[in-house]
């Protein structure tokens, strides 16, 4: 029995080995290179290695592979209405032949979870801005951060910011509002050794942030904020670290874990800037409106 795959501009660029993955699911690595050694799966007729990259219509040849017996099956995607489509197609800031820029909500992941099956990519997948592409996420931005996010529009694209993101060619700006007076110098840097784990192994990283700090008083900082790294809820956990968590934090603060009744993060992705080609790029996004609620109940300036 012989299966055709074609493949289309989406995936134009992609391993084979990676391909396969993303069409049937998690396939074992060893038993990809298994069929690719012994013919069973050949690109345009040919035998292939796994690392080969696909081009658009080519085409891949299955020879009495059934890979539905030895997968799981593909996660249920998020399917949205109609309405919340058009409600984050409103959030767009920038839409070009590459890729788009929206002000995210609070409140939303960006990708599928176990926890949250409401996503960004997933919404965008069925929006008519995307017809014909499929969306790529290219950085990470926390389910409870607002503010300027990015989705490639094809792969080529999303590749290239990725490589921007991973080699801080990237530079971005973030807002927060942060529990008590901060006593540090106007304009610094914060320099942590961060803390996760891995089952149960510790591992440090180093983190690096600069830092402004637009207003204060005994309440409450108003922080501008330029990570240097990308560490997972760095600036979260650098503030915590500080003993002036964020206003809104459940999972780092300063009040001893106590419950936090602000349901919202103060934290926003303001303004992200990079380059391509020699075009400057800079894209900003207003705060919401809980947001600038709270900086005129901690009587803080903008």
């Amino acid at each position: 029995m012989k299966k055709l795959l074609n493949v289309d501009k989406t995936f134009n660029g992609m391993r084979i080995d990676r391909f396969l993955r993303n069409h049937f699911g998690q396939i074992p690595q060893s038993l990809i290179e298994k069929n690719l050694r012994n013919g069973r799966i050949k690109l345009n007729k040919k035998k292939i290695k796994s690392s080969k990259k696909i081009q658009f219509k080519d085409e891949i040849e299955l020879h009495n592979i059934e890979f539905k017996k030895i997968i799981k099956q593909k996660k249920e995607k998020y399917n949205p209405s109609n309405e919340i489509i058009k409600e984050n197609e409103d959030l767009i800031i920038e839409n070009n032949d590459n890729f788009v820029v929206i002000n995210k909500q609070s409140g939303i992941s960006v990708q599928g979870g176990t926890k949250s099956k409401k996503n960004i990519i997933d919404i965008f997948a069925k929006s008519n801005l995307f017809r014909d592409e499929k969306p790529f996420s290219v950085h990470r931005l926390d389910k409870d951060t607002s503010g300027v996010f990015i989705i490639a529009k094809n792969r080529q694209t999303a590749q290239l910011l990725t490589s921007l993101f991973r080699l801080r060619k990237v530079y971005k700006t973030y807002l927060a509002i942060c529990n008590g007076e901060i006593f540090l110098t106007n304009k610094g840097k914060l320099n942590d050794k961060l803390i996760r784990f891995e089952n149960k192994r510790k591992i440090f990283e180093k983190a690096e942030t600069k830092y402004e700090i637009l207003d204060k008083n005994n309440n409450a900082t108003f922080i501008k904020l330029n990570p240097i790294t990308g560490r997972k809820h760095q600036l979260r956990k650098q503030l915590f670290n500080l003993g002036n968590s964020i206003i809104g934090d459940k999972k780092y603060n300063s009040r001893n874990n106590l419950k936090i009744s602000n349901k919202n993060l103060m934290l926003h992705s303001y303004e992200i800037k990079f380059k391509i080609n020699e075009k400057k790029y800079t894209f900003r996004a207003t705060p919401p409106d809980y947001f600038r609620n709270m900086l005129k109940t901690k009587r803080l300036n903008f």
